[in-house]
């Protein structure tokens, strides 16, 4: 399964990245490549507990699109 996942660059440098269909799976990292690992592994960490306790996993439905602002 390929979730979409969200990255913001914070005032200081830093990135923090979530999961839409995922609610509660975050994360952050001090540049962009360590966020991006770091939510691969939150992402697999949050469905693992999901199954463990017997909660549904949810199926990707987000999408992304970009819009341009003139």
């Amino acid at each position: 399964m390929d979730y979409v996942i969200v990255i913001e660059k914070a005032n200081d440098g830093s990135y923090s990245a979530y999961v839409p269909d995922l609610p509660g799976c975050v994360s952050c990292g001090d540049t962009l490549e360590e966020a991006k690992e770091l939510i691969k592994e939150a992402v697999r960490l949050h469905i693992d507990s999901l199954r463990r306790h017997g909660e549904a996993v949810p199926n990707p439905s987000a999408t992304t699109d970009t819009v341009h602002a003139a």
